[in-house]
């Protein structure tokens, strides 16, 4: 069995932590023996601007005004044409313009449903909350050197450019690594509480991820009822990614932000996992 030591610095209950910026995984340090040659070429992408979406985005109140005010004018524009074009304003289904008005109004009435259907409903804004809890770090010191410092940069570059505020590495059984957001511990109220190792791995989250080998990412914890398998984080904990770490562990990171993770994060979690792996394997 392993030891294990606790690193813990000073703790507050429900202290808030200080948030890092965001960067994205390409702005992370590499190390020289990263790179096979000393001579590479360097290729400046730059984003292309969606000229289009960054007009609606600011201008989101005109937009969704908007099937209202052409509603509007097509409704005008038909009784106009009904006064200046001396037709009468009876309805008479054998006449082509009393069908061709019909239509039209039809379709005003449309536009304005649908321009006051974009005012009632809008999205509800997703916020960052600070994690209520106590911060930890506790790293397994059965482990080598160089695994030690795998886990540490796992944790620098995770936390530092995605919305990553708890992490949690199991492998072989054992907890390698608590570090981040932590819930208060029932006995004590400046610990964090420890990771159940055994009652983790026996819980259908780890199972189905372990078992099926692939991530597995809820985006609003809320909504899942197994979060009481994740007891160590704090209560507000937005969301979470379990990532298997081989075939014989599991990284669970905890984030501030519902479906705060993307795309890109989530395939980047996935390198990383592999990338530790292989150093856990050898070490």
């Amino acid at each position: 069995m392993l030891s294990s030591s606790t690193l813990r610095s000073p703790a507050i209950t429900l202290s808030p932590f200080p948030l890092r910026p965001l960067r994205s995984p390409s702005s992370l340090p590499l190390s020289r023996s990263s790179f096979s040659s000393s001579r590479f070429c360097r290729i400046n992408l730059k984003p292309r601007r969606d000229f289009v979406g960054d007009w609606v985005a600011s201008n989101d109140g005109i937009v969704r005004s908007l099937p209202i005010y052409v509603g509007g004018l097509s409704l005008i524009a038909v009784l106009l044409n009904r006064v200046f074009s001396g037709i009468a304003f009876v309805t008479d289904a054998s006449s082509s313009q009393s069908r061709a008005d019909i239509l039209a109004l039809s379709l005003a009435v449309i536009n304005l449903l649908s321009g006051f259907v974009w005012l009632s409903i809008r999205p509800k804004s997703v916020a960052m909350v600070i994690p209520c809890g106590v911060e930890c770090r506790r790293m397994n010191t059965g482990i080598g050197h160089l695994a030690v410092r795998e886990l540490q940069w796992v944790w620098d570059s995770i936390s530092s450019s995605t919305c990553c505020r708890s992490l949690v590495v199991i492998y072989g059984g054992d907890c390698l690594l608590q570090i981040g957001a932590a819930a208060v511990s029932e006995n004590d109220n400046t610990a964090a509480m420890a990771v159940d190792v055994h009652d983790l791995l026996k819980g259908s989250l780890c199972k189905n991820v372990m078992s099926s080998g692939k991530q597995s990412y809820l985006a609003n914890l809320s909504l899942y009822p197994g979060r009481s398998e994740l007891p160590f984080f704090p209560s507000n904990t937005q969301s979470v990614i379990l990532q298997p770490l081989g075939d014989r562990g599991i990284i669970i990171i905890g984030g501030d932000t519902i479906r705060g993770f993307n795309n890109i994060d989530q395939a980047w979690i996935t390198l990383v996992a592999e990338k530790l792996d292989a150093r856990l394997s050898n070490s």
